[in-house]
C-alpha cells in the first residue's frame, strides 16, 4: 500500500507539473541538503516526448502544399519570437518596447512550447555567466553532446524559474502568468490548427487537407522543428563553427545554425558581445532577426536598439564575459511597471495534498 501511495502522489504532481509549473516541488525530486536532484523526470517530460510521437501520424494524415504552407509559417513566426523576444528582448533587453508588444511575441515565444518566458531568460542569463563552466545546464564539455542538445530539459532542477536572475520580469503579472501554466497557450495553437483545418476542408476541400493534417503539421511538426532549431545554439554552436574572438568559452559561429535559426548561429559573437541587438558582426553575416526589428523599429512597435560598439567591429575590444555579479542584460526596459508580485508564488494545491508529499 504504501508503494501504491507513492506512485499515486508521484503520478499526481507530475500531472500538476503539466498544468502548474509553479507548484510545489515534489518530495521525490529533493536530496538531502533540499535542493532539486539533477536527474531525468521521464513521466513530467511525458508532454514533451509524445509532441514527438505524434509526428510520426504524418503516415497516415500526408500532406498538402496548405498543411506544410502553415507548418513552415508557423515555424518562422515562432522562431522569431524565440531569437528576437525569448532571447534579445526577455533575456538581454538590447531594445524597449511597449508593455503590449512584449505580451503579445511572449505569448507568440510560449505558443512554440518552450515554456515561459521568465524560465527562458532566467536559463539563459545563467548560460552566460557560467558558460562552459560545471553549472552550466547545456554545455555539451561538461555534459555531453545528448545532454546539452535536449537531456537537460527533462531534469528536474531545470524545470523551475530562478526569479532572482529576472527581477525585471516578475514585476509584470501577465508574464508570470504564462510562464506558469505554460501549457495553455500552445493547446489553443494545436486547437486553432485543428480548427483551421476543418474550416479549409469545409469551404474548399480541393485544398487537400483536413483537421488532423493541419493539426499535426501546423502544431506538432512545426513545433518539434522549433525547439530542435533552438537547441542546436546550445548544442552544436559550441561544437562545430569557427570562432572570430577568443572568448573564454567553445561558443562557435555557425552560418548554417544562423539559417536556420534566422540568426542565432552567430553564437561566437552573441558570447563576445551579448548586449547588442545585432549579433552579425560583418555584413555578410546573415541575421534575420536583426534585420526584422530593424523593419519595426521603423514603425515604432521597438525602439532604442542596441548596436554592435564600431571600435569591436574594427577588432580592438577584448573578449566580454559578464561577472557573476552583474546582470547579463543591456538595460532595463522602459514600459510602465505594475505593482511586484512575488517572485515565490502561493501553491494552488490543497493543504491536504501538501502534507501528503
Amino acid at each position: 500500500m504504501a508503494l501504491l501511495k507513492r506512485s499515486a502522489q508521484y503520478l499526481t504532481r507530475s500531472m500538476i507539473n503539466w498544468v502548474d509549473t509553479y507548484s510545489p516541488v515534489p518530495h521525490h525530486q529533493l536530496q538531502a541538503d533540499g535542493t532539486v536532484a539533477d536527474k531525468a523526470d521521464l513521466f513530467r517530460c511525458l508532454p514533451f516526448i509524445l509532441v514527438h510521437l505524434v509526428c510520426f501520424a504524418v503516415i497516415w494524415v500526408g500532406w498538402s502544399p496548405v498543411a506544410v504552407g502553415v507548418a513552415v509559417g508557423l515555424y518562422l513566426i515562432r522562431m522569431f519570437a524565440i531569437t528576437g523576444w525569448y532571447h534579445r528582448y526577455f533575456s538581454h533587453r538590447t531594445f524597449k518596447t511597449t508593455r503590449f508588444w512584449q505580451f503579445v511575441f511572449a505569448a507568440l515565444g510560449n505558443s512554440s512550447a518552450q515554456k515561459g518566458p521568465l524560465w527562458w531568460a532566467a536559463h539563459h542569463r545563467h548560460h552566460h555567466r557560467y558558460s562552459d563552466e560545471p553549472v552550466d545546464r547545456h554545455s555539451p564539455i561538461q555534459r555531453g553532446f545528448v545532454w546539452s542538445h535536449v537531456g537537460w530539459i527533462t531534469s528536474n532542477s531545470a524545470f523551475r524559474t530562478n526569479a532572482e536572475l529576472v527581477p525585471d520580469l516578475v514585476k509584470f503579472p501577465e508574464l508570470v502568468w504564462i510562464d506558469r501554466f505554460d501549457s495553455v497557450i500552445p493547446f489553443a495553437l494545436g486547437l486553432s490548427t485543428f480548427i483551421l483545418g476543418w474550416v479549409l476542408n469545409y469551404l474548399d476541400p480541393a485544398l487537400g487537407t483536413g483537421p488532423w493534417q493541419m493539426l499535426i503539421w501546423g502544431f506538432f511538426i512545426s513545433t518539434v522543428f522549433t525547439a530542435h532549431a533552438t537547441f542546436t545554439i546550445n548544442s552544436l554552436s559550441h561544437v562545430y563553427g569557427t570562432r572570430r574572438y577568443e572568448t573564454t568559452d567553445t561558443s562557435k559561429n555557425n552560418w548554417i545554425l544562423a539559417l536556420l535559426t534566422l540568426g542565432e548561429g552567430w553564437h561566437n559573437n552573441h558570447h563576445h558581445y551579448m548586449y547588442s541587438v545585432r549579433q552579425s558582426h560583418r555584413w555578410y553575416e546573415i541575421d534575420i532577426t536583426f534585420y526584422t526589428l530593424k523593419v519595426m523599429s521603423w514603425m515604432r512597435i521597438v525602439w532604442d536598439l542596441k548596436p554592435v560598439p564600431a571600435h569591436m567591429l574594427a577588432g580592438e575590444a577584448a573578449p566580454v564575459r559578464a561577472p557573476r555579479n552583474m546582470p547579463v542584460v543591456a538595460n532595463v526596459v522602459a514600459v510602465s511597471t505594475p505593482a511586484p508580485v512575488p517572485a515565490v508564488i502561493p501553491s494552488p494545491l490543497p493543504a491536504a495534498l501538501e502534507a501528503a508529499g
